[in-house]
């Protein structure tokens, strides 16, 4: 048998081919050293000069050579390839889908590589449709990953297992957590791969108590849980907030000798976070051996969203001394930290570490920058990344609103909702109305306000929530319309909580309202007994009015139940360095400290602030 011979030259876009004189029979054997060598190449270069040869010696092996392209990640070269084979079989089809979806995560152009398969005649199988629904389910494209599901059912691949899990993710992500269960429900024979998608959908998707009834069936069954099990389980019980079940996984994994790896640590750290038991989660932490950048954030985000600011910058801090190279979650979660105490320089850091690894733009980690600027003082710079942000959605404009309300512009603030409204690239939520109206509260905007609650409700079809009645309230009372006020609670849908009330207090104690003073204190100490603020608002109060045996009472009867009165707790940052104090400090050995706070009552002086004493 004789082979042609060919003069070729490739390059990463060029592949050219000239047919010339046929090699002998003797020469077929490096048609196996050149297969040998393709399958142990490291590098695309290696592989190009492979590539070289195979066509000099007409070594016709366009799908193993395509396979190893993939493997070797270059996504041009193998579209190269594709595009020069004469008519591709379902093998050629299924290694580029394989390799769009999982290699290169171009999901798109994997959808269209199935159906270009599709109408070249050839029949996905068991090695296609997995992969076409796991791109479906980062699109999703539920009318996609449905028309798939007809065809896998008309040919008879509803019992591949590979096939079915697939599914039931394509069906989660896309939020039709009904659509998975019907596929998990019609396996006949269920495998953990199968119960774990279906429990991991469930939690992914927020429906945390379906994913633990899943889980606690699973094991009834003798299914025993793998790391992937955990990890879905544990985020399910930190959403519900359920630490007991939570810690009967700690003693699952400490029983049965599991490692505490990435996945698993990380998954119990974020759920020691979200149920408040932070010690327990920095003990996992300091346990893991290995840490990576998923771990960190894990510890930071607990300590940021339980309101321990500083240690989630100290860590932070140590995360960069320790080499681990900060991410976009790791940002996202270090600047509301850095908003909630005033950490401008550590602030200004991040930004300028995200600018230089192209995180600037990231909208997560823009909306937390402008949010730290906002928080700290710092409108201008709000506005600047504001402006300076490509996209835009409701919850950037929405931070921005809020940034403008928080430093009194509220005609600012209007303004932007109204160009917020004319773009109309983002449609205004609940949000952006707490926005809105906590500027007309600032602004003394009565009138402002009562049109845009109407409007929220007739223009947005929006069902007011505890925070836009809390804002009304404020507003009316601000305004000195305290028994408006007060009707406009007596009418809420709700009852109302401590935020609306405690509004309506502090007015009344502006106003010396004694009246509606006493309505709202005994609604308050039914809700809120052990709240110091309410007893001391209430006995200033009645003293202003003069009626002081009545401030006394108000007084003994904090100290008869025990309330505690909380100190005030202040932070100031000094050369980057964090300093806490709470009221009544002795700060002498703090010279820096206590400089600061000389020159803070200097320029509170020169301001013309006096202190409100007469009660005290």
């Amino acid at each position: 048998m004789l082979r042609s011979k060919a003069y070729v030259h490739v390059t990463s876009r060029h592949i050219t081919l000239s047919k010339t004189q046929p090699i002998p029979q003797h020469q077929l054997p490096v048609v196996q050293k050149l297969l040998l060598l393709l399958k142990h190449c490291s590098s695309i270069n290696s592989l190009q000069q492979i590539h070289t040869q195979m066509l000099i010696n007409s070594v016709d092996k366009p799908n193993f050579l395509l396979s190893r392209i993939i493997d070797l990640k270059d996504l041009t070269y193998a579209s190269l390839l594709f595009s020069r084979i004469p008519e591709p079989d379902d093998y050629a089809f299924n290694v580029m889908i394989r390799g769009l979806t999982t290699t290169w995560h171009n999901y798109s152009l994997a959808l269209q590589f199935y159906y270009q398969m599709r109408f070249s005649g050839l029949k996905p199988n068991n090695f296609t449709y997995p992969f076409l629904f796991i791109a479906c389910a980062n699109l999703l494209e539920l009318s996609h990953g449905q028309a798939g599901h007809s065809s896998v059912f008309k040919i008879g691949l509803d019992s591949d297992g590979h096939t079915m899990h697939s599914l039931i993710t394509m069906y989660s992500r896309c939020g039709e957590l009904g659509g998975a269960r019907k596929v998990f429900d019609e396996i006949l024979e269920r495998d953990l791969v199968s119960w774990n998608s279906m429990i991991s959908g469930y939690s992914k998707m927020g429906y945390a108590s379906d994913a633990v009834r899943l889980f606690a069936k699973m094991m009834e069954e003798g299914f025993m849980p793998d790391e992937m099990s955990l990890v879905s389980f544990l985020s399910a019980c930190g959403d519900l907030g359920n630490l007991n079940l939570g810690r009967w996984v700690a003693g699952y994994i400490v029983k049965n000798k599991m490692e505490v790896n990435s996945f698993l640590g990380s998954a119990s750290i974020g759920m020691y976070g979200n149920c408040g038991d932070l010690l327990s989660a920095r003990r996992v932490f300091d346990r893991m051996q290995k840490r990576d950048v998923v771990t960190w954030n894990a510890m930071i985000t607990g300590y940021a969203q339980n309101g321990m600011s500083d240690e989630a910058i100290k860590l932070f801090q140590s995360m960069k001394e320790a080499g681990v190279k900060p991410d976009m979650t790791t940002l996202a979660s270090v600047l509301p930290a850095c908003a909630s105490i005033g950490a401008l320089d550590i602030g200004k850091w991040i930004e300028t570490y995200a600018s230089e690894r192209g995180l600037h733009h990231n909208i997560f980690v823009a909306t937390a920058l402008l949010d730290m600027y906002a928080k700290c003082g710092s409108l201008d710079n709000a506005l600047r990344v504001f402006e300076e942000m490509p996209v835009k959605n409701e919850v950037s404009w929405n931070a921005m609103i809020s940034a403008l309300a928080f430093h009194g512009q509220a005609h600012e603030a209007l303004s932007l909702f109204q160009r917020m409204s004319r773009e109309g690239a983002s449609c205004p939520n609940d949000i952006t109305f707490v926005g809105l109206l906590s500027a007309c509260v600032h602004a003394g905007l009565v009138d402002e306000g009562q049109q845009l609650f109407d409007l929220m409700i007739s223009s947005f079809g929006l069902t007011p929530k505890i925070e836009h009645y809390s804002c009304m309230v404020d507003l009316l009372a601000r305004a000195g319309r305290l028994y408006e006020a007060w009707d406009f609670i007596d009418k809420m849908p709700g009852k109302p909580d401590e935020v609306v009330l405690g509004a309506l207090l502090g007015a009344c104690q502006k106003r010396k309202n004694a009246d509606i003073s006493e309505r709202v204190m005994q609604r308050l100490l039914e809700i809120q007994p052990s709240n110091s603020g309410n007893y001391v608002i209430s006995s200033k109060i009645l003293a202003d009015l003069k009626r002081w045996d009545e401030s006394a009472k108000m007084r003994l009867l904090m100290r008869q139940r025990g309330v505690p009165k909380t100190p005030g707790c202040s932070w100031i940052e000094i050369e980057a360095e964090l300093h806490e104090f709470h009221a009544g400090d002795d700060l002498q050995h703090s010279i820096g400290t206590h400089q600061v706070l000389n020159l803070l009552i200097e320029e509170m002086k020169r301001e013309g602030y006096v202190p409100n004493v007469k009660c005290i």
